[in-house]
C-alpha cells in the first residue's frame, strides 16, 4: 500500500501553501494588522471561506510549517551520531536555525519573516504557543533514545526548558550567548555565585 498522498491531499496541501505564502508576502510588505483576510484570499485566488477552512485564525496563516518544525526537533534527537548528547544535538540545531540565519546571504526572506514575527506581538505570542506544542513529541523522542519506556518528570522538564530556550534566544539580540548559557545551565545546573 502506498504512503504517497492522493491527488485530493496534494491539492489541499498546495492550496494551503499558496494561502500561507500569499499571506506571508502581504504581511511582510504591509504589516500584519494592515492586511485583511479578504486581501489574502484575493492574492491566493481563493475565497475567504477557503482561507478559514485551512487556517482557523489570522495568526495561523504565517505558521504552515508546524509539522516540519516538530519533525526537525525530533530528528535532531533521533538521528544524532553515536556519542552526541541530546543537548549537543539540540544546541547544534538551534545554532543552525537561529545563529546561522543571521549570516546566511540567501536567508533574506527568512530574516524578514522572523522580523515580522518579532515585531508583531500577536504573531510572537502565537509562535511561542505553537512551538511549545512540540513538547510531547520532543519528550517522547528523548525518552526513546535514552532508554526510557516513556518520558519521566526529568525528561518533560528538560523538553519544556529546551523549547523555552529557543523562544528566549529568539527574543534577545545575542541569540548565541543565550543558547550557550541555556544549554550550559541545562547540562550543569545553575549556581548562585558568579
Amino acid at each position: 500500500m502506498s504512503t504517497e498522498p492522493g491527488r485530493r491531499e496534494r491539492k489541499k496541501a498546495a492550496t494551503r501553501k499558496a494561502i500561507s505564502d500569499a499571506a506571508t508576502i502581504l504581511f511582510v510588505e504591509r504589516g500584519f494588522d494592515a492586511v485583511s483576510i479578504r486581501e489574502v484570499a484575493e492574492a491566493a485566488d481563493v475565497s475567504p471561506t477557503t482561507v478559514f477552512a485551512h487556517f482557523p485564525q489570522k495568526e495561523a496563516l504565517v505558521f504552515d510549517e508546524d509539522d516540519a518544525q516538530r519533525d526537525m526537533l525530533v530528528d535532531a534527537v533521533r538521528d544524532r551520531a553515536p556519542g552526541v548528547s541530546v543537548s549537543d544535538a539540540l544546541r547544534d540545531l538551534y545554532r543552525r536555525e537561529l545563529i546561522g540565519l543571521a549570516f546566511d546571504p540567501s536567508g533574506d526572506h527568512r530574516r524578514q519573516f522572523m522580523k515580522l514575527i518579532d515585531t508583531t506581538p500577536p504573531l510572537r505570542e502565537y509562535a511561542s504557543r505553537m512551538w511549545l506544542r512540540h513538547e510531547d513529541a520532543l519528550a517522547q523522542a528523548i525518552a526513546e533514545t535514552t532508554g526510557r519506556d516513556e518520558p519521566d518528570a526529568e525528561v518533560r522538564v528538560y523538553a519544556r526548558m529546551v523549547l523555552q530556550l529557543q523562544i528566549l534566544a529568539f527574543e534577545h539580540n545575542d541569540a548565541e550567548a543565550t543558547i550557550e548559557a541555556g544549554f550550559r545551565i541545562l547540562d550543569r545546573g545553575w549556581r548562585e555565585e558568579h
